[in-house]
């Protein structure tokens, strides 16, 4: 392959990206907010439906192996335009903001709910005989003893979905919200240089997400010492 005249300078251009800085930055508040929010509703969600999801229940097991089927197998794009694009034609309206949080919240829900019923699942079934033999009901069983020990297992593919949202978030600036890469967008289509742009979006995620993982690695050395 031959790069003679390529110019390699022209791949990122210093002086744009500091002066575009501050204006990009400007949508970092808000792919927090959607990431946060996102992860918190797939929170909420992904423990009731793993424990549907598990049940012997044909009527709470289904309708979770559906729900779950359904948002693993769209993509999150489609997803983000029936809430934010389709809803509306039936009376139903959100904001763009709001759209966003909603759907990452609930397609976070089904990666979660996996997670947690395999952490759930990976704890010998000998705690549950010896917690029924201390007459503990079921529920004290899951919330005292099963659950805080799935956790340690769950930390870091729970980690790694909050990793998946806030690079998704990206996928929020088509429904016009105003996030790092809608910011970033802005910019490259008024200054007619989309790879420095982009280039230096990646590198704002990128220390966002080693963030992250440290405090994931904290997470786990805290949990681990009670091995």
């Amino acid at each position: 392959m031959d790069f003679n005249g390529f110019d390699f300078g022209g791949l990122f251009n210093i002086e744009l990206a500091i002066e575009s800085l501050p204006f990009v930055l400007e949508g970092l508040p808000i792919t927090l907010l959607v990431s946060i929010i996102g992860m918190a509703m797939g929170l909420a969600l992904g423990m009731p439906l793993a424990l549907m999801r598990g049940s012997n229940q044909i009527i709470l097991r289904w309708p979770a192996r559906i729900y779950i089927s359904f948002m693993r197998g769209t993509p999150m794009l489609v997803f983000l335009f029936i809430l934010y694009f389709g809803l509306p034609v039936v009376g139903i309206q959100f904001t763009a903001l709001t759209a966003a949080s909603l759907g990452f919240g609930l397609n976070s829900a089904a990666y979660i709910a996996e997670i947690n019923r395999s952490a759930l699942n990976s704890i010998d079934r000998g705690q549950w005989e010896s917690a029924r033999a201390l007459n503990l009901t079921y529920w004290q069983t899951l919330f005292h003893i099963i659950i805080p020990q799935a956790a340690r297992i769950a930390i870091p593919p729970l980690t790694n979905v909050f990793m998946d949202i806030v690079k998704a978030t990206s996928l929020a600036a088509v429904i016009t919200v105003p996030e790092l890469f809608q910011k970033a967008q802005i910019v490259a289509g008024r200054e007619f240089d989309s790879l420095t742009l982009y280039i230096l979006v990646a590198f704002i995620y990128w220390p966002i997400c080693i963030i992250i993982g440290f405090f994931q690695d904290r997470l786990e050395a805290r949990n681990s010492k009670y091995i």
